[in-house]
């Protein structure tokens, strides 16, 4: 038994490519069914691995007695949310508008002008089956009333994704505001925000590293280090923990979350000069490289909660396995004991210590069922991957990381989401803004002319001359029913925060003033909402705090340039651009020309607005001068 959906790439597709369910992937072939049929259209959004997804699968889209339900009644389509999260934004916020609350899988039913009129998440097969024939049945009896409620919701969505510009002076109230808000709700035992579950959510940490909330941030990544959350074995971090105290994860691993979080690690350490957030940011690093990485050098984009249909399976453990692998030393210090910390007598491992034994665990863990791995590889998720390993490079001083973003950053030429799904505002921002992480790793002008040139057609699709800010989609495809721009940092960084904030950056290095006036305007744009709910866009507060700032341009003339750039990186330095002197940079930078190198040896320029202090060669000196 196959459906339309085994013509797609997509491996959450292709998970339902044998269902009973006459699926269709979204296009005009099911729009075109809907209305020729005058059927409502069941949409179904989800990702490959999401296990409640799996679950209402098992349930429902496998069961022949509840797919026919669907088919005789029904256009029903699959989404995957990560490669269409323009779709999800405009129906995870009708779901949102409608019953307050919102999840994966999403179930939202549409008229076939793709408005829709009644969402939820997931439903036991029991309920769906009496829900789909109650749906079916007012549809009949009362059609147009269900399109005025469609025509009502869609009104709603409209405003709430509509944002409302109050330009007036941009300063650092919604920094002070966003502090106070993040300290309420700040777990001083434990570590991060408010109650279960619990997110890292590492963009807040990124804002509180520049606004002088460190003890917040180093004591929740050092409590998700120890944790749980962190797979202690294998390195990487899982999405969330169930509990307040990041012990029982929700065992599935995200790209976007090891690039976030090891960034924030580098930033720790950075700060602290302590080996331990070195020691997570190094062994999640590896955890990509070793697991995460397609032969041609992309990241791919999740591994699954679930093997052999069971969730955490792959990761948990009873004493007794424990014991025999790692001796009863380990299992004191990980927690590990005989009723066990989790369900069922099994432990979930959180601690530190014990290398070898740890590698012991390691090599018998790779012996069992491997969970499922989303082999999609998405240029946005790529992006931030790119950013944290170059970064890792520079803080750690690891050629191997080096060696694996090159790889991975020359994968891109004309850049799509994914496959063959058009690229995003995300897709060009993120990977825009890691090639110029990488230009400060490696100070290959390369990278910094293909940053130009993303960024450019980056404001040529997605930007908003008239009010500012960026739509998350480029405009032609007619199927999507409202242009939104995207204003939260959730789990990912808003397009529209790394857009200015690579904006802001770009300026530093080419003194175009285009980019500064549509960074400056997108602030701007989002002033009233940073001063009124400055929590809900942290990543934003980065850019601002970067516009506000007086941002350091560091550059330095002459070889070798090692200790110099030493001096830079070990230290948290966030509002600054980083050059080497280089005939092919002069083109860009053309006041970098001027810049030599003194008595033979490297020399570092410090200018701020492009009035330079007197050049050093003392490392002491630059030292002094970076404080």
């Amino acid at each position: 038994m196959t459906n339309r959906l085994a013509n797609e790439t997509s491996p959450y597709l292709l998970q339902h490519a044998h269902n009973p369910v006459d699926w269709y992937p979204w296009g005009n072939e099911a729009f075109a069914k809907a209305r020729k049929e005058n059927k409502p259209i069941f949409l179904s959004i989800g990702y490959s691995t999401c296990h409640w997804c799996h679950v209402m699968e098992r349930e429902s889209f496998e069961n022949d007695d509840v797919a026919g339900v669907m088919n005789k009644y029904f256009v029903s389509i699959k989404v995957d949310r990560e490669e269409r999260p323009d779709l999800d934004k405009i129906y995870m916020t009708a779901t949102q508008a409608a019953t307050g609350s919102g999840g994966w899988p999403m179930s939202v039913w549409l008229t076939p002008d793709l408005k829709p009129f009644y969402c939820g998440t997931y439903f036991p097969a029991a309920n769906f089956v009496t829900l789909l024939t109650r749906i079916h049945e007012v549809w009949e009896a009362n059609h147009a009333g269900i399109l005025n409620q469609a025509n009502r919701l869609t009104d709603t969505l409209k405003q709430y994704t509509t944002i409302a510009g109050e330009p007036g002076k941009l300063d650092d109230t919604p920094m002070r505001f966003c502090l106070e808000q993040l300290a309420a709700s700040y777990d001083a035992e434990h570590g991060g925000f408010g109650g279960a579950p619990k997110f890292p959510r590492p963009v807040a940490l990124n804002f509180l590293f520049r606004a002088g909330g460190n003890d917040m941030a180093l004591h929740t990544l050092r409590k998700t280090g120890e944790g749980g959350l962190f797979d202690q074995l294998g390195g990487g971090f899982h999405r969330y923990s169930v509990d307040e105290r990041w012990l029982v994860s929700h065992f599935e691993k995200m790209l976007y979350d090891q690039a976030q979080l090891v960034s924030s690690y580098i930033d720790a350490y950075q700060i602290t000069r302590d080996p331990f957030f070195a020691d997570i940011a190094r062994r999640t690093c590896d955890y990509v490289l070793r697991d995460m990485t397609s032969p041609d050098g992309g990241f791919y984009s999740a591994e699954d909660a679930d093997s052999e249909g069971v969730e955490g399976k792959f990761y948990v453990w009873t004493r007794a396995e424990v014991e025999q692998i790692a001796g009863e030393d380990f299992c004191r210090a990980y927690d590990v004991t005989a009723a066990g910390n989790w369900e069922h007598g099994l432990n979930v491992l959180h601690g530190t210590g014990f290398p070898d034994e740890r590698a012991k665990l390691f090599a018998a863990r790779e012996k069992r069922f491997r969970p499922h791995r989303d082999e999609k590889i998405i240029t946005a998720w790529n992006g931030l991957m790119i950013s944290a390993l170059a970064r890792a490079a520079q803080a750690l001083e690891e050629p191997r990381y080096l060696a694996a973003v090159q790889k991975a950053a020359r994968r891109y030429g004309k850049i799509t989401r994914s496959g063959n799904v058009p690229a995003m505002l995300d897709d060009y921002a993120f990977l825009a803004n890691g090639l110029v992480d990488l230009y400060e790793t490696d100070f290959d002008p390369a990278w910094l002319n293909k940053t130009i040139e993303l960024t450019d057609e980056m404001l040529g699709k997605f930007y908003d001359a008239k009010d500012g800010g960026f739509f998350m989609t480029g405009g032609d495809d007619p199927s999507v029913i409202i242009r939104a721009k995207e204003e939260y940092d959730g789990a990912e960084p808003s397009g529209n925060s790394i857009a200015t904030l690579l904006l802001l950056r770009l300026a530093q290095f080419t003194d175009r003033q285009d980019y500064r006036q549509a960074a400056e305007k997108t602030l701007s744009l989002f002033g009233s909402r940073m001063r009124s709910a400055p929590h809900i866009m942290p990543q934003m507060l980065c850019a601002l705090d970067f516009y506000l700032a007086q941002p350091k341009q560091i550059i330095i003339a002459g070889k070798p340039a090692d200790v110099m750039l030493r001096a830079v990186r070990e230290k948290f330095l966030p509002n600054k651009i980083v050059a080497l002197v280089d005939d092919r940079l002069v083109k860009l930078m053309p006041y970098t020309k001027e810049m030599k190198s003194l008595d033979g040896k490297a020399t570092a320029y410090i200018c701020v607005n492009y009035a330079c202090r007197l050049p050093t060669t003392d490392v002491a000196q630059l030292r002094k001068l970076l404080e």
